[in-house]
């Protein structure tokens, strides 16, 4: 457990050295005789020391403590590991939601699958710890700088007053309004702090980021560096866009107040005038090289070598891995056997609502389907099928390689190649013996590992065939793994669910990362594809936005992810539904799926039940009344 007393204090020189204070003296303003005893009089006496401060700003959402990868943690009370800022916001974003399930068992953690917390949680008092303890480090760093003029160490200013801003939106955005609320103008040491309303802290917040981007009515001395001017890793003015445009995304959740014509402000701002282009790879935003991807606005470097946690990406990675998961794929050397999916998020990977129309069942109602077409005298592929049956393959080029694709709604379904026109002759069939990807007449069927849109390339002139899974966003893992989740009880086991294999510790080019247990993943808090769908949602929700401009958008990251306008929507497809479907299929397990349920009503209530959220345990605690926000922690008090 945590320490009975919570304090607000002056954390400063972490990164350099313990701070010890005494008074031996009658003159108070003396700095200490003793040589190795240091202050913030012998700290911050120059840029590069206030730039080696700021590491620790930044650092602290990554490492746990002043040695990796545990051994001397900044927090006390909790694993090291379980410490971890961005462990803890993963955690609180996408366990309570229909995106991840846990099956470990440690202390407060299986009440998260089911919004059953209680205000003395370890987790919900993790999450509130670290939150401070990192506003604590930028309070300190922020009394520092302010009374310096050098160009370099306000720049530096301003970066501190963004990582602030940040830590407490996440403060807003978990807890709410009634926070203790703590700046560099307030003393230092241990005191009890005032609360703060959610309005006032939202001004705050505001105040805050627009200062530091030079807008509003008190501009910081110098602003943040413009998009992709900083150093990889730290904030510019496109970070600090993105928390606003987020801000007033969700102002009518945190004040009741529609703001969504400054949310398309602002993220107009990042897709303007960032400078941004998409990823044309999406894996490639999730793999142990992602700080070459392109889209990425502020990120959490992480190295196998140099930033050692059993947090962070670490943690992302490895407990997504279990049950027939080959290690290897992954660049890691253990399965943590931890997360898993929602058959409800399942689904919306998928689409299958859009590609019904791409399969073609057989008609002896096997459980089998084929694809149309086939080697038929050099003719190519033809499909005089109905509207329901799978699309014919194509050869663009007239070079006897076909493209096409088809549907369908479960792992496992099993399929082949037909020649013949007659739906009821399947005679001239062909399939894969040997599982080498070459094709015989009358060979075994194939079978689709994944549910959802596959896209299918056959070479007739060495009849060989490639068939890969269309939508790149779909990372589901279904070998072994059952859809549905029995129970709540019955999540220890792996199996019991969907597993994801989207965060691999491998390069776009198939290198291992630099260690097994350490992975090199970034974790790209904010993206360009966030921010579209930002603005596609602000638009629809508010008045100033460009309908036009909102669709072409949300299709060019369709168009990423499946390579072609298969799946690209019209203008009436465009619906704030669809835009949360949509979110969820682009940004899941980037922990922004709690806060987009909240946005859209459907976190708690009726409105959308999933898998797990309602399905407590008698060996924990009732599910809260309201799980909107977590409790506040009651440090000390009994479960």
């Amino acid at each position: 457990m945590f320490n009975t007393k919570f304090k607000i204090v002056s954390v400063a020189l972490i990164a350099l050295m313990a701070v010890t204070a005494t008074s031996c003296t009658d003159d108070l303003n003396t700095s200490p005789i003793d040589d190795d005893v240091e202050t913030s009089e012998s700290v911050y006496t120059g840029p590069d020391k206030y730039r080696q401060v700021l590491a620790k700003l930044y650092a602290g959402f990554a490492t746990t403590g002043q040695q990796g990868p545990a051994g001397d943690p900044d927090i006390q009370g909790i694993d090291e590991g379980f410490s971890s800022y961005l462990r803890q916001l993963w955690v609180a974003q996408e366990i309570p939601t229909d995106e991840a399930v846990v099956g470990w068992n440690d202390p407060g953690l299986p009440s998260y699958n089911y919004q059953g917390w209680t205000a003395s949680n370890d987790f919900v008092m993790g999450l509130y710890s670290r939150i401070y303890y990192q506003i604590s480090l930028a309070n300190e760093f922020i009394r520092n700088a302010k009374g310096n003029d050098n160009q370099q160490v306000q720049q530096y200013l301003a970066e501190a007053r963004f990582l602030r801003a940040l830590s407490y939106w996440h403060a807003l955005d978990m807890f709410g309004g009634g926070v203790p609320f703590v700046t560099e103008d307030d003393p230092v040491g241990a005191f009890q702090p005032e609360p703060i309303g959610a309005q006032e802290l939202f001004n705050f917040i505001e105040s805050e980021l627009k200062a530091v981007v030079g807008d509003g009515e008190n501009p910081a001395t110098q602003l943040l560096p413009d998009p992709q001017q900083n150093d990889y890793g730290r904030a510019d003015k496109a970070a600090a866009w993105t928390v606003l445009s987020k801000l007033y995304l969700n102002a009518e959740v945190y004040i009741d107040e529609a703001r969504y014509d400054d949310a398309v402000t602002y993220a107009n701002n990042v897709i303007d005038q960032g400078g941004y282009t998409l990823e044309s790879d999406y894996g490639n935003l999730f793999r142990a090289d992602n700080h070459e991807a392109n889209g990425v606005i502020f990120a959490i470097p992480f190295d196998g070598v140099n930033t050692q946690t059993f947090g962070g990406t670490t943690f992302i990675a490895h407990a997504a891995v279990g049950g027939s998961m080959n290690i290897q794929n992954f660049g890691l050397d253990a399965a943590w056997a931890g997360h898993r999916v929602t058959p409800q998020f399942a689904d919306k990977l998928d689409n299958g609502d859009r590609f019904n129309g791409y399969m073609t069942e057989n008609p002896d109602g096997d459980d089998e389907i084929y694809i149309p077409g086939g080697y038929q005298s050099g003719s190519g592929y033809t499909n005089d099928w109905s509207p329901a049956d799978a699309p014919p393959l194509v050869s663009d080029n007239n070079d006897d390689i076909y493209t096409g694709y088809f549907y369908v709604n479960s792992a496992g379904v099993e399929f082949k190649f037909k020649a013949n026109q007659d739906p009821n002759d399947w005679t001239e069939n062909w399939g894969d013996n040997e599982g080498d990807g070459t094709l015989e007449l009358g060979g075994d069927n194939l079978v689709a590992q994944k549910p959802g849109l596959h896209k299918v390339t056959v070479n007739l002139n060495d009849l060989t065939y490639e068939v890969e899974i269309a939508n790149k966003q779909n990372s589901l893992y279904t070998d072994g793994q059952e859809k549905e989740i029995p129970s709540v009880k019955e999540l220890a086991e792996f199996t019991n669910g969907y597993a994801l294999s989207k965060w691999k510790n491998i390069t776009k080019n198939g290198q291992t990362g630099s260690d097994l247990t350490f992975v090199d993943i970034d974790f790209p808090m904010f993206r360009l594809a966030d921010v579209y769908l930002m603005y596609a949602e602000a638009t629809l929700r508010g008045n100033s936005g460009d309908e036009n401009k909102a669709l072409t958008l949300v299709n060019d990251l369709r168009e990423r992810s499946y390579g072609s306008d298969i799946a690209n929507i019209s203008s009436s497809e465009l619906t704030l539904d669809f835009i949360l479907d949509e979110r969820a299929r682009e940004l899941h397990w980037e922990a922004h799926r709690r806060t987009d349920l909240r946005r859209f009503g459907q976190y708690t209530g009726d409105d959308y039940v999933w898998a797990m959220e309602r399905q407590g345990s008698k060996q924990e605690p009732e599910p809260m009344k309201n799980t909107e926000i977590f409790p506040i922690p009651c440090f000390g008090c009994e479960l």
